[in-house]
């Protein structure tokens, strides 16, 4: 198991995450698709386990939240398709933006971790 020791800028990406978690958690009644069920436990879930591991990983990083946050981004990305809900324009692009964020971000720590000059030094 890999681990980046968290600078300013690593901690400042888990916050960023912690903030997308959070307002998908929020989004459906911020958006006002709290009515439909699917979608909103679709938002809190993911919204959930995007904030946790971002909390985790706060002090700091294993392979294994960035890992996690990959998976939860490009769910929350792909979710409007895969449960029908791409209609409701509001809760599909939350979730497109907010997990494409996600995804973006979790590549980029895995990257550090794997890829980078200072990752094969190792």
């Amino acid at each position: 198991m890999r681990t980046i020791t968290n600078k300013t800028e690593d901690t400042a990406l888990n916050i960023v995450n912690l903030i997308l978690g959070a307002i998908l958690v929020v989004s459906p009644w911020i958006l006002g698709f709290s009515g439909t069920t699917l979608m909103t436990w679709n938002a809190c879930v993911t919204g959930a386990v995007i904030a946790v591991v971002a909390l985790m990983a706060a002090r700091q990083a294993y392979d294994w939240e960035e890992w996690v946050n990959l998976i939860a981004g490009l769910w929350a990305a792909v979710s409007p398709w895969a449960l029908g809900f791409s209609a409701m324009t509001s809760a599909m692009w939350i979730h497109l933006a907010i997990g494409l964020v996600v995804a973006v971000l979790a590549a980029g720590e895995l990257w550090k971790l794997y890829g980078s000059p200072e990752a094969r030094s190792v």
